[in-house]
Protein backbone atom coordinates (compact mmCIF):
# COMPACT_ATOMS: atom_id res chain seq x y z
CA UNK A 1 0.00 0.00 0.00
CA UNK A 2 1.28 3.19 -1.34
CA UNK A 3 1.33 5.96 1.60
CA UNK A 4 -0.53 9.43 1.17
CA UNK A 5 0.40 12.67 0.29
CA UNK A 6 -1.66 14.95 2.89
CA UNK A 7 -2.49 17.41 0.64
CA UNK A 8 -3.99 14.36 -1.78
CA UNK A 9 -5.79 12.82 0.60
CA UNK A 10 -7.09 15.95 1.66
CA UNK A 11 -8.44 16.57 -2.30
CA UNK A 12 -10.10 12.94 -2.44
CA UNK A 13 -12.08 13.52 1.14
CA UNK A 14 -13.15 16.35 -0.51
CA UNK A 15 -14.13 14.60 -3.54
CA UNK A 16 -15.79 11.62 -1.57
CA UNK A 17 -17.63 14.32 0.30
CA UNK A 18 -18.81 15.89 -2.69
CA UNK A 19 -20.15 12.17 -4.34
CA UNK A 20 -21.66 11.78 -0.95
CA UNK A 21 -23.66 14.65 -0.57
CA UNK A 22 -23.48 16.12 -4.14
CA UNK A 23 -23.71 20.73 -3.78
CA UNK A 24 -26.68 22.53 -3.83
CA UNK A 25 -25.91 25.75 -6.05
CA UNK A 26 -28.16 28.91 -6.68
CA UNK A 27 -30.97 29.12 -9.01
CA UNK A 28 -29.58 32.25 -10.09
CA UNK A 29 -32.06 33.07 -12.84
CA UNK A 30 -35.30 32.68 -13.79
CA UNK A 31 -37.25 31.97 -17.04
CA UNK A 32 -38.69 35.73 -16.65
CA UNK A 33 -34.68 36.83 -17.66
CA UNK A 34 -35.34 35.21 -21.35
CA UNK A 35 -38.85 36.53 -21.36
CA UNK A 36 -40.87 33.47 -20.79
CA UNK A 37 -43.89 33.69 -17.92
CA UNK A 38 -44.04 31.02 -15.40
CA UNK A 39 -45.04 29.85 -12.66
CA UNK A 40 -43.53 29.25 -9.34
CA UNK A 41 -44.84 25.67 -8.58
CA UNK A 42 -44.02 23.02 -5.68
CA UNK A 43 -45.28 19.28 -5.37
CA UNK A 44 -44.30 16.12 -3.36
CA UNK A 45 -41.96 13.48 -4.35
CA UNK A 46 -43.23 9.98 -4.31
CA UNK A 47 -41.72 9.77 -0.17
CA UNK A 48 -42.92 13.18 0.43
CA UNK A 49 -39.95 15.29 0.10
CA UNK A 50 -40.85 18.56 -1.32
CA UNK A 51 -39.85 19.82 -4.79
CA UNK A 52 -40.20 23.03 -5.95
CA UNK A 53 -40.57 23.84 -9.79
CA UNK A 54 -41.30 26.45 -12.81
CA UNK A 55 -44.31 25.88 -15.04
CA UNK A 56 -44.02 27.49 -18.10
CA UNK A 57 -46.49 27.75 -20.49
CA UNK A 58 -47.05 27.12 -24.36
CA UNK A 59 -49.16 27.18 -27.18
CA UNK A 60 -50.22 23.11 -27.66
CA UNK A 61 -51.21 20.22 -26.21
CA UNK A 62 -48.22 19.26 -25.53
CA UNK A 63 -45.69 19.16 -22.45
CA UNK A 64 -41.95 18.30 -21.52
CA UNK A 65 -41.23 17.55 -18.16
CA UNK A 66 -37.53 18.51 -17.27
CA UNK A 67 -34.76 17.85 -14.64
CA UNK A 68 -30.88 18.27 -14.02
CA UNK A 69 -27.49 17.09 -14.20
CA UNK A 70 -25.13 16.63 -10.22
CA UNK A 71 -24.74 19.29 -9.25
CA UNK A 72 -26.73 21.74 -11.32
CA UNK A 73 -30.67 22.67 -10.63
CA UNK A 74 -33.43 23.92 -12.73
CA UNK A 75 -31.60 27.11 -13.49
CA UNK A 76 -28.53 25.25 -14.70
CA UNK A 77 -25.58 26.02 -12.76
CA UNK A 78 -23.49 29.41 -11.89
CA UNK A 79 -20.24 27.82 -12.63
CA UNK A 80 -19.51 31.43 -13.33
CA UNK A 81 -19.52 32.18 -9.70
CA UNK A 82 -16.34 31.95 -7.55
CA UNK A 83 -16.61 28.66 -5.60
CA UNK A 84 -18.39 26.81 -8.07
CA UNK A 85 -15.50 27.21 -11.24
CA UNK A 86 -14.32 23.21 -11.00
CA UNK A 87 -16.52 22.26 -13.77
CA UNK A 88 -14.75 24.97 -16.25
CA UNK A 89 -15.54 28.14 -15.26
CA UNK A 90 -18.59 29.05 -17.15
CA UNK A 91 -22.68 29.09 -16.50
CA UNK A 92 -24.96 26.71 -17.62
CA UNK A 93 -28.38 27.98 -18.65
CA UNK A 94 -31.33 25.85 -19.00
CA UNK A 95 -33.50 29.05 -19.47
CA UNK A 96 -31.95 29.01 -23.27
CA UNK A 97 -33.32 25.48 -23.27
CA UNK A 98 -36.82 26.50 -22.35
CA UNK A 99 -36.96 29.57 -24.61
CA UNK A 100 -36.16 26.95 -27.45
CA UNK A 101 -39.19 24.75 -26.39
CA UNK A 102 -41.19 27.43 -25.16
CA UNK A 103 -41.28 28.83 -29.03
CA UNK A 104 -41.55 25.25 -30.45
CA UNK A 105 -45.05 25.49 -28.54
CA UNK A 106 -44.33 23.36 -25.82
CA UNK A 107 -45.07 23.58 -22.53
CA UNK A 108 -42.55 23.32 -19.77
CA UNK A 109 -42.16 21.50 -16.20
CA UNK A 110 -38.89 21.66 -15.02
CA UNK A 111 -38.10 21.40 -11.41
CA UNK A 112 -34.72 20.78 -8.42
CA UNK A 113 -33.91 17.54 -7.49
CA UNK A 114 -33.85 16.84 -3.81
CA UNK A 115 -30.76 18.05 -2.10
CA UNK A 116 -30.62 20.53 -5.37
CA UNK A 117 -31.25 24.58 -5.61
CA UNK A 118 -34.08 25.03 -3.69
CA UNK A 119 -36.00 21.63 -3.01
CA UNK A 120 -36.43 19.99 0.13
CA UNK A 121 -33.49 18.01 1.98
CA UNK A 122 -34.10 13.96 1.64
CA UNK A 123 -32.90 10.73 3.01
CA UNK A 124 -30.37 12.42 4.99
CA UNK A 125 -29.03 14.91 2.66
CA UNK A 126 -27.47 11.26 1.04
CA UNK A 127 -26.72 11.75 -3.48
CA UNK A 128 -27.94 8.68 -4.76
CA UNK A 129 -26.80 9.38 -8.46
CA UNK A 130 -30.79 8.37 -9.49
CA UNK A 131 -31.44 5.47 -6.55
CA UNK A 132 -33.34 7.77 -4.02
CA UNK A 133 -33.84 10.94 -6.74
CA UNK A 134 -35.87 8.46 -8.99
CA UNK A 135 -38.89 9.65 -6.22
CA UNK A 136 -38.72 12.90 -7.97
CA UNK A 137 -39.05 12.30 -11.71
CA UNK A 138 -42.53 9.90 -10.69
CA UNK A 139 -43.72 12.91 -8.25
CA UNK A 140 -43.16 14.98 -11.31
CA UNK A 141 -45.15 13.06 -13.66
CA UNK A 142 -47.89 12.83 -10.89
CA UNK A 143 -48.05 16.24 -10.22
CA UNK A 144 -48.42 17.00 -14.35
CA UNK A 145 -50.85 14.32 -14.36
CA UNK A 146 -53.42 16.76 -11.84
CA UNK A 147 -52.83 19.64 -12.86
CA UNK A 148 -56.53 20.66 -14.49
CA UNK A 149 -54.65 22.15 -17.22
CA UNK A 150 -51.36 20.11 -18.29
CA UNK A 151 -53.19 16.51 -17.06
CA UNK A 152 -54.23 15.43 -20.49
CA UNK A 153 -51.50 17.13 -22.18
CA UNK A 154 -49.46 14.79 -24.68
CA UNK A 155 -46.04 14.13 -22.54
CA UNK A 156 -42.30 13.45 -22.55
CA UNK A 157 -39.02 13.41 -20.45
CA UNK A 158 -36.23 15.72 -21.25
CA UNK A 159 -33.53 14.08 -18.39
CA UNK A 160 -30.38 15.43 -18.02
CA UNK A 161 -27.47 13.18 -16.30
CA UNK A 162 -28.41 12.72 -12.95
CA UNK A 163 -31.99 13.12 -14.35
CA UNK A 164 -31.31 10.12 -17.09
CA UNK A 165 -30.32 7.99 -14.39
CA UNK A 166 -33.21 8.57 -12.32
CA UNK A 167 -35.50 8.41 -15.55
CA UNK A 168 -34.15 5.12 -16.21
CA UNK A 169 -34.07 3.58 -12.73
CA UNK A 170 -37.83 5.17 -11.99
CA UNK A 171 -39.36 3.60 -14.86
CA UNK A 172 -37.88 -0.19 -13.60
CA UNK A 173 -39.65 0.30 -10.17
CA UNK A 174 -43.11 2.01 -11.44
CA UNK A 175 -43.21 1.63 -14.90
CA UNK A 176 -47.18 2.35 -14.56
CA UNK A 177 -46.69 6.01 -14.00
CA UNK A 178 -44.53 6.46 -17.08
CA UNK A 179 -47.39 4.65 -19.02
CA UNK A 180 -48.21 7.83 -20.90
CA UNK A 181 -45.13 9.15 -21.60
CA UNK A 182 -44.31 9.67 -25.24
CA UNK A 183 -40.33 9.34 -25.15
CA UNK A 184 -37.00 10.57 -23.42
CA UNK A 185 -34.44 12.67 -24.81
CA UNK A 186 -31.15 11.42 -22.04
CA UNK A 187 -28.00 13.76 -22.10
CA UNK A 188 -25.12 12.05 -20.48
CA UNK A 189 -25.91 9.41 -18.26
CA UNK A 190 -22.99 8.21 -15.94
CA UNK A 191 -21.68 5.78 -13.74
CA UNK A 192 -19.98 6.62 -10.27
CA UNK A 193 -17.22 4.71 -10.68
CA UNK A 194 -16.04 5.36 -14.02
CA UNK A 195 -16.87 9.21 -13.54
CA UNK A 196 -14.72 9.53 -10.56
CA UNK A 197 -11.81 7.14 -11.72
CA UNK A 198 -11.77 9.67 -14.61
CA UNK A 199 -11.93 12.82 -12.17
CA UNK A 200 -8.88 11.14 -10.25
CA UNK A 201 -6.32 10.42 -12.91
CA UNK A 202 -6.92 13.47 -14.02
CA UNK A 203 -6.03 14.57 -11.06
CA UNK A 204 -2.42 13.54 -11.31
CA UNK A 205 -1.74 11.92 -8.27
CA UNK A 206 1.01 10.26 -7.00
CA UNK A 207 -1.02 7.49 -5.20
CA UNK A 208 -1.85 4.21 -7.55
CA UNK A 209 -5.23 4.56 -8.94
CA UNK A 210 -6.38 0.79 -7.77
CA UNK A 211 -5.51 2.27 -4.47
CA UNK A 212 -7.10 5.21 -4.41
CA UNK A 213 -10.73 3.55 -6.03
CA UNK A 214 -10.75 1.13 -3.23
CA UNK A 215 -10.38 3.98 -1.06
CA UNK A 216 -13.10 6.14 -2.11
CA UNK A 217 -15.46 2.77 -1.90
CA UNK A 218 -14.69 2.20 1.59
CA UNK A 219 -14.92 6.13 2.76
CA UNK A 220 -18.15 6.17 -0.08
CA UNK A 221 -19.70 2.91 2.22
CA UNK A 222 -19.12 4.53 5.10
CA UNK A 223 -20.98 7.72 4.54
CA UNK A 224 -23.74 6.62 2.39
CA UNK A 225 -24.00 3.03 2.56
CA UNK A 226 -22.97 2.76 -1.11
CA UNK A 227 -20.63 0.93 -3.16
CA UNK A 228 -19.30 2.88 -6.53
CA UNK A 229 -20.88 0.00 -8.13
CA UNK A 230 -24.43 0.45 -6.53
CA UNK A 231 -24.22 4.01 -8.25
CA UNK A 232 -25.03 3.09 -11.64
CA UNK A 233 -28.67 2.78 -13.73
CA UNK A 234 -27.05 -0.02 -16.10
CA UNK A 235 -28.70 -3.14 -13.75
CA UNK A 236 -32.11 -1.22 -14.35
CA UNK A 237 -32.12 -0.63 -18.27
CA UNK A 238 -33.34 -3.52 -19.70
CA UNK A 239 -37.35 -3.05 -18.19
CA UNK A 240 -36.85 0.86 -19.75
CA UNK A 241 -38.77 0.36 -23.47
CA UNK A 242 -39.85 4.26 -24.21
CA UNK A 243 -38.23 5.89 -26.96
CA UNK A 244 -35.03 6.72 -25.85
CA UNK A 245 -32.38 8.83 -27.68
CA UNK A 246 -29.10 9.37 -25.51
CA UNK A 247 -26.57 12.16 -26.24
CA UNK A 248 -23.12 12.38 -24.74
CA UNK A 249 -20.02 13.95 -25.12
CA UNK A 250 -17.09 11.13 -25.86
CA UNK A 251 -14.70 13.48 -25.50
CA UNK A 252 -15.42 14.49 -22.39
CA UNK A 253 -11.97 14.42 -20.08
CA UNK A 254 -14.71 12.85 -17.04
CA UNK A 255 -16.49 10.42 -19.39
CA UNK A 256 -15.33 6.59 -20.11
CA UNK A 257 -17.17 6.21 -23.38
CA UNK A 258 -17.47 2.34 -22.44
CA UNK A 259 -19.80 3.38 -19.57
CA UNK A 260 -22.43 5.89 -21.51
CA UNK A 261 -22.15 2.63 -23.86
CA UNK A 262 -23.03 0.19 -21.72
CA UNK A 263 -25.89 2.39 -20.33
CA UNK A 264 -27.61 2.62 -23.75
CA UNK A 265 -26.92 -0.62 -24.20
CA UNK A 266 -28.66 -1.80 -21.24
CA UNK A 267 -31.63 0.15 -22.67
CA UNK A 268 -34.64 -2.24 -23.53
CA UNK A 269 -36.19 0.20 -25.86
CA UNK A 270 -36.79 -0.84 -28.84
CA UNK A 271 -36.62 2.60 -30.60
CA UNK A 272 -33.53 3.91 -29.23
CA UNK A 273 -30.48 6.25 -30.54
CA UNK A 274 -27.14 7.26 -29.51
CA UNK A 275 -25.30 10.50 -30.19
CA UNK A 276 -21.86 11.13 -29.93
CA UNK A 277 -20.70 14.98 -29.50
CA UNK A 278 -16.58 15.77 -30.06
CA UNK A 279 -17.12 19.72 -29.72
CA UNK A 280 -15.34 20.53 -26.58
CA UNK A 281 -13.24 18.12 -24.05
CA UNK A 282 -15.79 20.00 -20.23
CA UNK A 283 -18.35 18.04 -19.77
CA UNK A 284 -20.03 21.23 -18.81
CA UNK A 285 -20.52 22.63 -22.56
CA UNK A 286 -22.57 19.94 -23.35
CA UNK A 287 -25.42 20.99 -20.84
CA UNK A 288 -25.71 24.44 -22.79
CA UNK A 289 -25.45 22.36 -26.20
CA UNK A 290 -29.51 22.46 -26.80
CA UNK A 291 -30.01 26.33 -25.89
CA UNK A 292 -27.42 27.12 -28.85
CA UNK A 293 -28.74 24.35 -31.23
CA UNK A 294 -32.16 22.96 -30.42
CA UNK A 295 -32.64 21.51 -33.88
CA UNK A 296 -31.43 17.79 -32.52
CA UNK A 297 -33.81 17.99 -29.42
CA UNK A 298 -36.78 19.60 -31.33
CA UNK A 299 -36.58 16.87 -34.22
CA UNK A 300 -36.51 14.46 -31.18
CA UNK A 301 -39.67 15.19 -29.26
CA UNK A 302 -41.43 16.13 -32.51
CA UNK A 303 -40.87 12.93 -33.87
CA UNK A 304 -42.81 11.14 -30.77
CA UNK A 305 -45.53 13.37 -30.61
Amino acid sequence: MTAWIESEKAQIDSLIGFAAHGWKTPVLKTPDTVGLAYEDVFFPSLDGVSIEGWFIPGKSNRLIICNHFWPGNRYGFAGQLEGLQGFGGFEVNFLNYYKQLHDAGYNILTYDFRNHGLSGDGNGKTFGLGLFEYRDVIGSINYANSRPDTKKMDKALMSICLGCNSTIIGYNKHPEIFKDIKCMLGLQPVSARPFLGKVIEHMGLKKPLPEIMDYVDEKLVLNTGFHLDDLTPVPFGPKFDLPAKIFQLKTDFRTDPSDVQAIYDSLGSKDKELHWFDFSTERFTAYNYFGEHPELMLEWFDKHF
